[in-house]
């Protein structure tokens, strides 16, 4: 913990803007967050938003040294990386685009860099980026023809009867003020169809738990997250479709959902990028395997 007292320089500044005067080396992210989880105190006050401070403010700042001496906020591994493109492994809570992103993160390191996708900003794992504008059209293009083959790993609560690959379907629809999505099994007003398939990878009885590995056949918002739980396999975590007293059991906040596989079908000419049929890029290890 640290406390400062705001100097005369300082009266009527934003509280994040004297913080940073103060530590220019701390991450503009880690402040925002911190007042998220009210580890900022102005006069013994918990505070939870970017209030004006004043002449002899006295500030407590519950952020370690290391982070307010500018230790990143996300720890964002390069899982593979040529001429042409980069593949990042998400962590939670970062958005692929807007402002502090995962591209805006990345970006300072690259004179071009482009997402070809997007994941949830609550689901982890690999991420394609482009580094120049040629492959961005490209690998844009092949997702559209659905000729790049994604896999995600979900823990759900709930044992699917069929072990092999099964594909359901079904109708979404989005709610936009609520951020919100509905699955319907008939076909409705305003609902677009979906297509979703798992395989039983691992199970636990005793828990009653399962990691399912999922591919998408059409990319909708939440519709992995959605479509599990319609068919009564909630992904464990997720506070949105999943189950608050499971979530309780388990003590988790957080959705275990992973974007973890990649391979380039390319079935018509790719250009510059024509060395990457056939590959596969996947995560050597899914951190919240170990529930089962």
């Amino acid at each position: 913990m640290k406390s400062i007292t705001v100097t005369k320089n300082g009266d009527e500044k934003k509280l994040s803007t004297y913080i940073t005067s103060v530590f220019p080396k701390v991450n503009i992210n880690n402040i925002y967050k911190a007042l998220r989880k009210k580890d900022i105190r102005v006069n013994g006050k918990k505070i939870s938003e970017n209030i004006t401070v004043h002449y002899n403010d006295k500030i407590d700042i519950y952020i370690t040294d290391k982070i307010l001496n500018g230790s990143p906020l996300f720890n964002i591994p390069i899982v593979y990386e040529d001429n042409n493109i980069v593949i990042f492994n998400k962590p939670y809570g970062l958005e692929v685009t807007g402002e502090n992103s995962l591209e805006s993160i990345m970006k300072k390191n690259y004179e071009y860099l482009k997402p070809c996708h997007r994941i949830d900003i609550n689901t982890i794992g690999l991420v394609i980026f482009a580094k120049n504008e040629e492959s961005l059209n490209i690998l844009l293009d092949k997702i559209k023809k659905h000729e790049i083959e994604k896999h995600y790993i979900a823990c759900v609560y709930g044992i699917p009867q069929n072990e092999t690959y099964t594909t359901i379907e079904a109708f979404l629809f989005k709610d936009r003020k609520k951020s919100i999505v509905y699955i319907s099994d008939i076909p409705k007003k305003g609902y677009v169809p979906i297509k979703t398939s798992y395989k039983l990878v691992k199970k636990n009885t005793s828990k009653n738990l399962s990691l399912l590995d999922v591919t998408l056949h059409t990319g909708k918002t939440h519709q992995i997250r959605a479509h599990l739980a319609h068919i009564g396999l909630p992904i464990l975590g997720d506070s949105k479709y999943g189950s608050f007293d499971v979530n309780k059991k388990y003590g988790l906040n957080r959705q275990l959902l992973c974007s973890y596989s990649y391979k380039f079908n390319f079935e018509t000419d790719s250009g510059i990028l024509n060395y990457l049929n056939g590959k596969k890029i996947n995560l050597d290890k899914v951190t919240f395997t170990e529930y089962l």
